[in-house]
């Protein structure tokens, strides 16, 4: 029986499951921002916090609905431009971080100001702050699924000779960009980066014994870190900031260090230690709480609502990552098992970081919780995430594109 196919043309199939999740989650991250007002100057915006993160989220909105309509094949040629106009901007955040530290003084113009010492936001006048390398992260992991994929195309065999051939693309492409945020200074999105490249390179089907490499020195640097840290501080500082080398000070000793390096630290232990089962409120102000509404957002929650409020954004988290963890699994097309994957390993570490450092179990960084924590710029970068995904989830869930007919 002679079968040829024909196109059928049908609406995309919305992800409601996924959809709902990020629903909740904007309200829950409202709900929070809500919460930390009393924790948070005045001078910040008030009530005007949760306006612009709604508004964020509405422009969000909007970026889902463009990416669904042209659909991620279009977007994919788009993403070399983008990536291009990012790494320009970043360049000139480079440039003037370097006149800044030599005259004093930014760029003429107020576009670019230091937030805590680092040189990462361009200020948009009536709209706020613009951060570059929040784009560049997901630009990156984009730009490693084309890499990876359109490698996998050309190799013809599975040799180390292969893989270093895939590692120097990647490397060639994600460098300078990782290298100007570092220079920020922004450790915090580079570490996101490279796990989130690590984990598709993985993932990419080159030679498991990477993986045991990888391990192998990662465990490496860590003890040597650590010998000298422990033993060496003078060494150490040599090479690495003495604030940064506070923060495990802060992160180890957080009692002895409460007044400055572990101040964070030990007030959300006291905050999420005397919330309870059921927390104290909304509008916590019993303990101050730096960086109420980015960072520590979680704390916040967790005070206010207590144990039944922290295991709440953790089941959300989980239900988030199982959902992107089932798209992937399901797609079918090898850019955007990728592509999710790396978006997958993102989310994953954030949500690790951020609510590990809250708890003792990792150093505090700046790294804040996707879909709750404030900020315009990285908010609006997961909805652009989310889009994707969204049109990865209806190939998917589509029987197929084509139905065969006699």
């Amino acid at each position: 029986m002679k079968q040829e196919l024909s196109r059928v043309k049908e609406p995309k199939r919305f992800d409601f499951i996924l959809a709902s999740i990020i629903v909740v989650m904007i309200l829950t991250s409202l709900l929070s921002i809500y919460s930390s007002l009393k924790l948070v100057p005045a001078s910040y915006g008030g009530y005007g916090l949760i306006l612009k993160q709604l508004m964020w989220a509405v422009v969000g909105l909007v970026a889902i609905i463009v990416i669904m309509y042209f659909g991620n094949d279009a977007l994919y040629d788009f993403i070399k431009i983008v990536y291009w106009i990012l790494l320009v901007m970043l360049v000139v955040l480079f440039l003037d971080m370097m006149f800044w530290k030599i005259t004093g003084r930014h760029f003429p113009g107020g576009l670019i100001e230091d937030i805590n010492g680092a040189v990462s936001w361009y200020q948009i006048p009536g709209i706020g702050t613009f951060q570059p390398s929040e784009f560049m992260k997901i630009v990156l992991i984009v730009k490693t699924a084309l890499i990876i994929d359109e490698h996998n195309k050309d190799k013809t065999d599975d040799t180390y000779e292969s893989d270093l051939n895939l590692f120097y693309k990647i490397i060639k492409t994600c460098l300078v960009p990782v290298l100007l945020i570092l220079l920020q200074p922004d450790t915090g999105i580079c570490i996101i980066i490279f796990i989130s490249i690590a984990i598709m390179t993985l993932c990419s089907g080159v030679r498991k014994e990477w993986f045991t490499i990888g391990l192998i020195l990662v465990l490496i640097v860590c003890a040597l870190f650590f010998y000298l840290y422990l033993f060496q501080r003078p060494f150490l500082e040599q090479f690495i900031a003495s604030y940064k080398l506070k923060r495990f000070d802060g992160w180890i000793y957080p009692e002895k260090n409460y007044i400055d390096e572990g101040h964070q630290l030990y007030t959300a232990l006291l905050a999420l230690g005397s919330a309870g089962l059921t927390g104290i409120g909304l509008q916590p102000d019993t303990i101050f709480i730096a960086e109420a509404h980015t960072d520590l957002i979680f704390v916040v929650f967790g005070q206010s609502f207590g144990l039944i409020g922290a295991l709440f954004i953790l089941i959300l988290c989980f239900a988030l990552d199982f959902k992107l963890y089932t798209i992937t699994i399901q797609s079918k097309n090898p850019i955007e098992k990728y592509m999710i994957c790396g978006f997958l390993a993102m989310m994953v570490y954030q949500q690790i970081q951020n609510m590990g450092m809250v708890v003792g179990l990792l150093p505090i960084t700046g790294i804040t919780l996707p879909f709750i924590s404030y900020g315009g710029s990285s908010l609006l970068s997961y909805f652009i995430v989310i889009g994707l995904v969204m049109n990865a989830s209806a190939k998917a869930k589509k029987l197929s594109d084509y139905v065969y007919s006699d």
